[in-house]
Parts: C-alpha cells; structure tokens; sequence
C-alpha cells in the first residue's frame, strides 16, 4: 500500500482517462497548476457538493491558472451522467482498477458501519507547473471546497 503523497513529490506522468475517453498526462498541464481531487463516489450527497462547489468556483480557479481534475473509481458511464446532471466543467477520471489512487496514496482501509472495505480516502492535491505536489487537503470542505482552496492559494 502505498503512503500519501506528500508536498514536494512529483504526480505520475499517466493520469488516466476521463469520460469522454481522452487520456490526461501531468505533461498536459506543464506550466500551469493542477487540482486534482479524488473522491469516493460519483452522486453521493458529499462528493456532489464537492463537485458542486468547484464548478461554481471553476472560473476563479481557471483565471488563476489551474485547471481541475475529479477522480473516482467510477465507470466513465456514470462520469457522464453524473457530469452532465450538475453541468459540470471539468473532466472527471474513471479510475475503476484504482491506478491512480494507489499512486497518489488515496486507496486505503476504511470502515463503515462495522465492516471494513477498500475504498477513496476524500483527498484534494494542489500541484504546480512543474507536476510537483504543492498542498494536500484531508480535511476537505465538502460544501465549500472551491473557497477552501482560494484561500489556502491566498486568491481572493
């Protein structure tokens, strides 16, 4: 199992695929930053007002020059509905044999209501330019993520 990622650390060069079916690269989003979240499932009530939250902050993001990328374990088929019924404006990443997760430390044990499973530890990386990891967020704001990462970025 492999640790979280941590600040300094470079991203992987294969990112994966998103529901449209294009293949992202860390090389894509050389010289400018990259948000990249990973969250556990697609139209759930939190990871929904995650999505919801950085759609409305994606223009903010984008004129600050950062681009965003959702991760999930879902089919590409359930991105696109989920996509398509909250409008949202950045690719998603159908990470269903959890590549992508182990990589950046995000696939581990969790335990819900008595059992325990494998499963997306809600986890935002902030990386810049350069692919490298600039700030991690545990604690993600669910309702509020877009200002949440805004001001950890000092934008206002």
């Amino acid at each position: 199992m492999h640790n979280l990622m941590k600040i300094g650390q470079s991203i992987p060069e294969t990112l994966g695929v998103d529901q449209h079916g294009h293949l992202h690269k860390a090389s894509d989003y050389a010289g400018r930053g990259l948000i990249i979240y990973f969250y556990p499932k697609d139209n759930t009530s939190g990871c929904t007002a995650e999505a919801c939250s950085l759609s409305n902050g994606y223009v903010r993001l984008q004129q600050a020059g950062y681009a965003i990328l959702g991760v999930s374990k879902d089919s590409a088929a359930s991105h696109v509905k989920f996509a398509a019924r909250y409008e949202l404006p950045f690719p998603l990443i159908a990470d269903v044999d959890h590549t992508l997760q182990e990589a950046f430390g995000v696939w581990r044990e969790k335990k819900m209501a008595g059992r325990t499973y494998m499963g997306t530890v809600r986890t935002t990386f902030i990386i810049d330019g350069n692919g490298t990891v600039t700030h991690v967020i545990e604690k993600v704001n669910t309702k509020d993520h877009a200002t949440q990462i805004l001001k950890l970025l000092n934008i206002e």
